[in-house]
């Protein structure tokens, strides 16, 4: 691996996993690309923290499935920072209704985002992110535990994980890591919104460690698939305390 600074980006990071995310892998060294989406001022923080911290960051704005606005997030991140290394691709939205009463405008709009939205996210990768990089993609558990109301999102991430493992093959040659990180319940605004404590606290005691994970729980995997697990390629890990 490169001893020059590499430099990361990350979407969605101006909140939940992805603001631990941007942060953790500025605590192990990296320049930070901080995407978001439409909070400039939660960005702002993500950044105003890395620097504080001694690190380098830069806010990037942009609809992860307009491939117009990511190449030119992707453009702003090469340019200030001279190159890109790790590509973490956190964002995502998640509605949740059993199938018979699920609004299909809105399964639309869920999967323009985490499909699309992924696709064009590591379309970009794929051809910026230099030799001896990674590329981290997010799923869900969800995927295996088979949890009522979450098809239309299972069924998005189950893309997810299917574009992973493909893009893994088609760099052969590049040195370039493909994984996906699948989360367990995570106590995260996305995860919380729409739970009661009653339903939270039944989640929380699925694990064996018997908790919800934390952002910080994700951001350490992803730091070790960006960082030193070169030998972990075409993988989904599921970071979820020993659900499933």
């Amino acid at each position: 691996m490169s001893q020059a600074p590499r430099v990361a980006l990350v979407t969605g990071a101006s909140g939940g996993i992805g603001r631990a995310v941007a942060t953790r892998l500025a605590a192990a060294g990296m320049a930070v690309g901080v995407h978001y989406a439409g909070n400039a001022e939660a960005a702002r923080k993500v950044t105003d923290a890395v620097e504080r911290s001694g690190g380098r960051a830069v806010a990037v704005r942009g609809d992860v499935a307009d491939e117009t606005a990511m190449a030119e997030a992707f453009d702003t991140v090469e340019e200030r920072f001279g190159g890109i290394d790790v590509v973490v691709h956190t964002a995502g939205v998640m509605t949740l209704a059993p199938v018979a009463e699920f609004d299909l405008d809105a399964l639309d709009r869920m999967h323009r985002t985490n499909i699309r939205g992924t696709f064009v996210v590591t379309q970009q990768a794929a051809r910026r992110v230099r030799d001896g990089g990674a590329v981290v993609t997010f799923s869900t558990s969800v995927t295996r535990l088979a949890f009522p109301g979450y098809a239309a999102y299972a069924a998005s991430k189950g893309a997810v994980e299917a574009m992973t493992l493909v893009l893994a093959r088609e760099l052969r040659g590049r040195d370039i890591t493909v994984n996906a990180v699948a989360p367990g319940p995570t106590a995260t605004p996305l995860f919380l919104d729409g739970k009661d404590e009653e339903t939270v606290q039944r989640l929380a005691a699925q694990a064996p460690l018997q908790r919800l994970g934390t952002p910080e729980d994700i951001a350490e995997t992803v730091a070790f698939l960006a960082g030193p697990g070169r030998w972990i390629n075409g993988q989904v890990l599921f970071a979820n305390g020993g659900i499933a």
